[in-house]
């Protein structure tokens, strides 16, 4: 007898064993959050979407907050100290259930109370980070501007020393959780270079309308934060950095979390047209016993579970202190791509149910057009490995 012949078959959910490589905790994890979501987020998802709202986004931050998945790979202050894979792990399920939950998960922990854990003091740390895991507390991260996405060291948001306050005023865009966060860290220029500055939403001249009529991310709130002679004590700036290297190692850890998450939404949009190529029929049989949709369902498979496996890679690199920049940058670049590439065959093997929000593909492909863009766009990241590869900067 071969050896093959006595090895189990293969797992059409699993085809490289990437599971062999997790252990019983990540295993828990995962299952926990994966359940988590089939019963509070999709069978909600779809009207949620389709009216452009995230209803009881403070219990969801809630719930989520007691699954320890709020600052979740952060240590101390109520977090739960997880690794860096189980942190990626938690992001797949939630982006496959809709890129919006992920991003209210994303923004809190990797962005918000990243900054804070980092670069914060420790009475900063104390007074936020322990409300924000439980979800008590809901963050917001203010980089983008109106004027100045992609290029945050031109911003013009201003921090101005008066006596021993701070006095901010600018304006930032595109910011997840911002209507409903209770804190906001927000980058601004000083006379001493970029800082940081951690801004209660309930101080005067600070304000936060909602963005509406938006065509993806409709489950997510997306606002603008006003910053109106904004007046805050001298220990509101984050001491531990000035200039640039705060914001974008924030965005660093979030970005790792997006290559987790994109293959959320190419697994989910993926197993929708698997499902309905074994049951449609077209010309007497399903449509899934044709060699051209077998084609499409085995291509978007491998670049599913490469994907997969690039983020397990990446996540072993963070746990062992090893991940780049440049590396996080190959993996959104990558994986953000192929995501959508996945969704939109998915949606040619579904035909016009492909569009219908019955199923999620549509959405997983309007949402992933702004993951693609947001923290950081294809071409930045194309430029950064650029860089890395011939060691010629050409941002500029």
């Amino acid at each position: 007898m071969s050896a093959s012949s006595k090895l189990p078959p293969l797992d059409p959910a699993d085809p490289l064993g990437i599971d062999d490589l997790l252990d019983a905790e990540d295993l828990a994890i995962r299952d926990t959050v994966r359940s988590w979501a089939a019963d509070r987020v999709l069978p909600h998802i779809a009207d949620w979407y389709e009216k452009g709202e995230l209803p009881g986004i403070r219990e969801l931050a809630r719930e989520l907050g007691g699954l320890g998945a709020l600052g979740m790979s952060l240590e101390g202050y109520g977090c739960a100290g997880a690794t860096a894979v189980q942190y990626g792990l938690a992001c797949l399920e939630l982006e496959a259930a809709d890129s919006g939950i992920r991003s209210l998960v994303s923004v809190q922990g990797s962005l918000a109370m990243y900054a804070i854990h980092r670069f914060g003091g420790e009475e900063q740390k104390r007074t936020w980070l322990p409300r924000m895991a439980t979800g008590e507390v809901i963050g917001c991260f203010g980089l983008t501007e109106p004027d100045h996405g992609s290029d945050p060291g031109s911003m013009r948001t201003y921090a101005k020393r008066d006596g021993g306050d701070w006095v901010l005023n600018g304006r930032k865009m595109w910011i997840t959780n911002g209507s409903v966060a209770g804190v906001a860290v927000v980058w601004a220029q000083t006379d001493d270079g970029i800082r940081g500055f951690v801004v209660p939403t309930d101080v005067p001249g600070f304000s936060a309308p909602e963005i509406k009529h938006k065509w993806s991310l409709r489950a997510s709130v997306t606002s603008e934060l006003v910053l109106d002679d904004v007046r805050l004590p001298a220990d509101a700036v984050l001491p531990e950095v000035v200039g640039l290297k705060g914001p974008l190692s924030c965005l660093s850890h979030a970005r790792y979390g997006i290559v987790w998450g994109a293959m959320g939404a190419a697994r989910s949009s993926f197993e929708s047209a698997v499902a309905y190529a074994r049951t449609r029929e077209q010309f007497g049989r399903p449509i899934g016993g044709f060699q051209l949709t077998q084609a499409k369902l085995a291509d978007m498979a491998v670049e599913l579970h490469k994907g997969i496996l690039l983020a397990h890679h990446l996540g072993r690199r963070m746990d062992a202190g090893r991940l780049r920049p440049e590396q996080v940058s190959f993996g959104k670049l990558n994986n953000v791509r192929e995501a959508i590439d996945i969704c939109r065959t998915a949606r040619t093997i579904l035909g016009a149910n492909g569009i219908s929000l019955e199923y999620p593909v549509m959405r997983h492909a309007t949402n992933l057009e702004s993951v693609l863009t947001y923290e950081g766009t294809v071409e930045m990241h194309q430029l950064v490995l650029g860089k890395a590869l011939t060691g010629l900067d050409a941002f500029r």
